[in-house]
This record gives C-alpha cells, sequence and structure tokens, in this order.
C-alpha cells in the first residue's frame, strides 16, 4: 500500500494488487480501508465513489490537489506497478 501524501488529515494511497486497472488512488482518514474513496486519475481527476463519505469541500480541495499533481502521481503508479 504505498502512500502517495497525506492532505487535510486524509490518506492518499494506491493498493499494491490493483493491476490492469488505469491510475487511480483512495482516499480516507486513519488507516488504509478496503472502502476508501477512490478517484480516477485520467484527464481530470474524478470520484468513482466516495465511500468514506468525505465532505465535498475537502474532496473539491483533494480533487484540486490532484490535479495540479497529476503527473506525480501517475508516475508514483509506474514506479510502484511497472516494478
Amino acid at each position: 500500500m504505498p502512500q502517495i501524501c497525506k492532505l487535510l488529515g486524509y490518506l492518499i494511497f494506491f493498493w499494491s494488487h490493483e493491476t490492469g486497472e488505469p491510475v487511480h488512488v483512495h482516499v480516507c482518514k486513519g488507516k488504509p480501508v478496503k472502502d476508501a474513496t477512490k478517484i480516477w486519475i485520467e484527464d481530470e481527476p474524478r470520484i468513482e465513489h466516495n465511500k468514506s463519505k468525505i465532505p465535498q469541500k475537502d474532496l473539491n480541495r483533494i480533487l484540486q490537489w490532484l490535479s495540479a499533481n497529476k503527473n506525480f502521481v501517475i508516475n508514483k503508479w509506474n514506479e510502484h506497478f511497472e516494478q
């Protein structure tokens, strides 16, 4: 479970066994959980689901960070999954 960063008290991370899926991150508070909010990193990051029930204000800030740091996230994904 590679951690990308912590933002607003939320952990942004990958699950290690998600090969074959497009680039995406999971977001939750505390320790990583299976049903953490899932955000696809495409042209613009978009929410797949919000099972962590992150408030919209925080989600908007997380999406802004992901959009501004999209290349960083994609590079981290490639480093991890192309090992």
